[in-house]
């Protein structure tokens, strides 16, 4: 009976490929009766040196001169490619990477950097050749398999959240311009001085320890402030300091400022009277204002939701400097910290 969803016909042997184990049983018994190298080729769809070739790997030696000469078996020439195959991949060349591995576990776990950053900043400034160092991928490989004493937890871009999309939805205050009225350069990554805003609250939602963070898209240099509370006079208090810092010129600094519709940002348009525009995401859609830069990155330094009254203002200020001394790869593996204080020097140098 006729079964059209299956066949007991071997299948072709694709140009190019390696023999199978049919195809060298085939010239097993093709030699056998007697026929040539090319005769064989020809039958089973490979080069007459294949065929050679495969015939002397599975010829065993000869161990003396006695009796009759060994003939090819198939067999034996299948144990013998399936050997060679085991050791034909290319060799890893982590083990004479020591010096370059020992950098990099220092740089992740005191710096906090990703692996990334070590080997585009180490790229970057020739710290070792290139026969020391092993790519990104391998490196992350290393990780998961064990090769380096590094936890999966330590990396800071181990793990990665999913990006939704959601619906905008009505019916919430508006403090002030829509995210829809912004300029379309203030959402590129082409100018520098545009800004994004958050609050990073603690266990007790903002009544222990609150963190004002802001993000500037170009260079992401990172600013976080420790605020009393997440109210919108702490956060105006803190804008204010800022543009005491900054001085007459802190309009250039903050061309824009984004933030989500939190009632710790209902003031925050005040702002605009130091000449810098604020934006405020759609109601109920505060993934708007951080959609491409998230505003704390680094859990490895705080925990996102175990800020207390333990992190003083010094300590906050400790964690963005790590944050901005790390080499980026959108950067060119350059810190936000040195394109960012290009930045400044060429304006006030105006």
């Amino acid at each position: 009976m006729d079964r059209h969803y299956c066949t007991t016909s071997p299948s072709e042997r694709k140009r190019g490929q390696h023999l199978r184990k049919e195809d060298r049983g085939a010239i097993q018994a093709l030699k056998n009766q007697g026929l040539s190298n090319r005769d064989v080729a020809r039958s089973i769809g490979c080069s007459p040196s294949t065929v050679a070739n495969e015939l002397k790997r599975g010829t065993p030696p000869r161990k003396n001169n006695k009796g009759r000469p060994p003939k090819y078996s198939a067999k034996h020439g299948e144990e013998v490619y399936l050997e060679h195959r085991a050791v034909c991949h290319r060799h890893s060349k982590w083990p004479q990477c020591d010096r370059f591995l020992k950098w990099l576990v220092k740089e992740v776990r005191e710096e906090k950097w990703s692996l990334d950053a070590c080997w585009g900043y180490a790229r970057r400034h020739n710290l070792f050749s290139a026969d020391e160092m092993v790519c990104t991928r391998t490196l992350y490989n290393m990780v998961w398999a064990g090769k380096l004493p590094i936890h999966v937890i330590e990396l800071p871009e181990a793990v990665k959240r999913k990006s939704r999309k959601y619906k905008a939805r009505e019916g919430k205050r508006h403090y002030g311009t829509s995210i829809s009225e912004r300029p379309a350069i203030a959402g590129e990554r082409t100018e520098i001085g545009h800004w994004e805003g958050d609050t990073v609250v603690g266990k007790r939602a903002g009544k222990e320890a609150v963190i004002l963070t802001l993000l500037e898209k170009r260079t992401q240099n990172y600013i976080a402030i420790r605020i009393s509370g997440k109210t919108s006079r702490d956060v105006i208090n803190a804008i204010a300091g800022l543009r005491e810092e900054f001085g007459p010129l802190f309009s250039e600094v903050f061309k824009t400022i984004t933030v989500d519709n939190g009632s710790e940002f209902a003031d925050l348009s005040q702002a605009e009277q130091y000449g810098t525009k604020v934006y405020f995401a759609h109601p109920y859609t505060s993934w708007e204002s951080t959609k491409r830069t998230p505003q704390w990155p680094v859990p490895s330094i705080y925990p996102k939701g175990s800020l207390s009254g333990a992190y003083t203002k010094e300590d906050i200020l400790i964690a963005a400097d790590l944050l901005n001394g790390r080499p980026r790869k959108k950067l060119g593996y350059r810190t936000p910290e040195e394109m960012f204080d290009e930045f400044l020097d060429a304006i006030y140098a105006v």
